[in-house]
């Protein structure tokens, strides 16, 4: 075994006989603790964004919506709803397209 440079600040070893390279203390990554995934989660069940989370916490926001994909694939299918509402909801949408001014536009006379 000898030295062989440095590796992400650890030194590299490789062995002599067989050319192996390694290094001799291996840390795996250290990850968020589950407090941390549980804040940034409620933060996001309260409506804050994954940016405003990201800011706010100092968790990248691609590992938020990781973790909220994986959580979402953990809960339970809806159950089918055939009932029909008694009360129903118009969108505003419906009164601004009627009120419009303009009766021609591009390519319209």
């Amino acid at each position: 075994m000898r030295k062989n440079g440095k590796r992400r600040g650890k030194q590299n070893h490789i062995c002599v006989s067989c050319g192996r390279q390694f290094i001799n203390f291996y840390s795996p990554p250290k990850g968020y603790s589950d407090q941390v995934k549980q804040d940034c989660l409620r933060a996001y069940v309260n409506g804050m964004g994954f940016r405003a989370i990201e800011r706010d916490k100092g968790v990248h926001h691609t590992t938020v919506i990781s973790w909220v994909k994986q959580i979402g694939e953990k809960l339970p299918d809806a159950p089918p709803n055939d009932e029909i509402p008694s009360v129903g909801e118009l969108d505003e949408l419906e009164t601004f397209v009627g009120s419009k001014k303009i009766k021609f536009g591009y390519g319209q006379q």
